[in-house]
């Protein structure tokens, strides 16, 4: 063997030795990665959309790194490695492509991690891929859980103020939305199932704070294009729960409003408005989804302070269903300014896990 021959051979054997030690790229539709929620996939990107939803890989390395880029507005998540959401890492993500680094360091052997989706609806967040470093291995996706639920919400629901600081007046900015505590969110992991959240904050029924209204927006894959129609067959919940009706509280009774205008012009909705409107917006969920158990909550801002109508509204509306898997929940009135904080929240999550575990047999 010539002196070249044993150079060449000997690079080979270098070079085989640490492929193990370099980066492993891991492409959006690698069917090791699950998502959860209404994510838009292709072969070289993954595009989310809606608060809550989230992208699960596991592997082998000592490090791991997501590029990605938001359009419309700044995007928030967390990475959440080896389920230890106490040491969640928050980020952003807005029009400059760029990959950051999601954990480092990270001792020898299998992890997780958890790419979940913090904000509003109003960016959509772009993921390119991923990084592994170390000796680095993809493994295989974890078992889902057979539990799932939905959820339609505004900003309650959405998360928005979750994370305001103490003593600080909300602004409404995608910073402080927080989707993984909310009660929605809360309620999903408490009874370990699958969960996709359909939410935006300001939405109502019959009129929102922009034009769209949630029964224009609930059957989309991106809510910003009516043409992008979700595929209700991917996903079929046991539960769906829905919490809407705050904003409508809000701008029925603001007729100088342009929405108010544009949906109801000079003349506030009826009362039996109020409640076909409702009616028709759980009926068409029940179309979508026939052996579904239904709960219609409300709360826990001011749309049920003492002497409230609107959950009276609710009620009306699901007698006129007659259907024995649809169901209210009330959240009390918080009483207090803002959006409900992380304790809130919780307090929403226990009323309705309490009201699940009494109602729901799955």
């Amino acid at each position: 063997m010539t002196i070249f021959s044993k150079y060449i051979l000997a690079l080979l054997l270098a070079l085989t030795c640490l492929t193990g030690f370099g980066q492993l790229q891991v492409k959006p539709n690698n069917q090791n990665i699950t998502y959860m929620g209404r994510v838009a996939l292709n072969e070289d990107s993954a595009t989310f959309y809606w608060p809550g939803s989230y992208a699960t890989i596991n592997f082998v390395g000592t490090s791991i790194k997501a590029t990605m880029q938001s359009l419309r507005e700044e995007g928030f998540f967390y990475a959440i490695v080896d389920n230890d959401a106490t040491k969640a890492f928050k980020f952003s993500s807005d029009s400059t492509k760029k990959t950051v680094t999601l954990a480092e360091n990270l001792p020898d052997g299998k992890h997780s991690l958890q790419l979940y989706k913090l904000s509003n609806n109003t960016s959509a967040n772009i993921l390119y891929g991923f990084e592994i470093g170390g000796k680095s291995e993809l493994l295989k996706p974890s078992k889902l859980p057979k539990r799932k639920i939905e959820f339609y919400g505004n900003s309650i629901t959405a998360g928005h103020g979750v994370d305001v600081p103490t003593g600080m007046r909300e602004s409404g900015i995608p910073e402080y939305f927080n989707n993984y505590y909310t009660y929605a969110a809360l309620t999903a992991r408490h009874f370990n199932a699958q969960s996709s959240i359909v939410a935006r904050s300001g939405i109502g029924i019959m009129v929102s704070w922009f034009p769209e209204i949630m029964p224009e927006v609930y059957d989309r894959l991106d809510p910003s294009d009516p043409n992008s129609k979700w595929d209700f067959s991917q996903y079929t919940p046991d539960l769906v729960v829905i919490n809407l009706f705050q904003n409508d509280y809000w701008l029925v009774n603001n007729p100088n409003h342009e929405q108010f205008k544009r949906r109801f012009g000079t003349t506030k909705p009826t009362e039996e408005f109020i409640i076909k409107s409702y009616q028709d917006f759980v009926a068409g969920i029940r179309v979508k989804y026939p052996k579904a158990h239904i709960i219609c909550a409300l709360g826990n801002m001011n749309a049920t302070e003492p002497g409230s109508k609107w959950p009276g509204y609710i009620e009306k509306a699901i007698a006129g269903l007659n259907d024995g898997k649809i169901y209210s929940v009330f959240f009390p009135y918080k009483n207090t300014g803002g959006h409900p904080n992380k304790m809130e929240q919780q307090a929403m999550a226990d009323q309705l896990i309490r009201f699940i575990d009494k109602k729901v047999k799955w």
